[in-house]
């Protein structure tokens, strides 16, 4: 009887407030694009930056190489453990502040400036 009780309350809710029944899920956002960037309109500490990844260090932050985990969806999709990311300083900036390279395959390299909220893939 009971499920009698709740499917007879489910239907007078949705006679009374139909907008109920046409609720649809949230939109989605949609994917933000990747734009490119060539090397020489790269900052200097970005160039720099980018010297050490190829050269493979030594690295001025201890986190300089970590796993990035694409968490943002904006990159294409790798398994985890193919991208790394590296810290571009940032003048006058006390902590790491907001600048980065990851890195994915050799050759693969992407800039952002804004902590991960875009990114431009970097043309040679």
């Amino acid at each position: 009887m009971t499920a009698r009780v709740a499917a007879l309350a489910a239907a007078i809710l949705l006679l009374a407030f139909p907008a109920i029944a046409q609720r649809q899920a949230p939109a989605r956002e949609p994917a933000r694009a990747i734009g490119e960037i060539r090397l020489e309109q790269l900052p200097r500490e970005a160039r720099a930056t980018l010297d050490l990844i190829r050269k493979g260090g030594p690295f001025p932050y201890a986190k300089d190489g970590a796993i990035f985990g694409n968490r943002e969806a904006i990159l294409p999709r790798r398994k985890r453990g193919y991208y790394r990311e590296y810290t571009v300083k940032t003048p006058g900036e006390r902590t790491r502040g907001a600048r980065r390279i990851v890195a994915g395959a050799p050759g693969e390299y992407y800039y952002t400036e804004d902590h991960y909220d875009s990114f431009s893939r970097i043309r040679e």
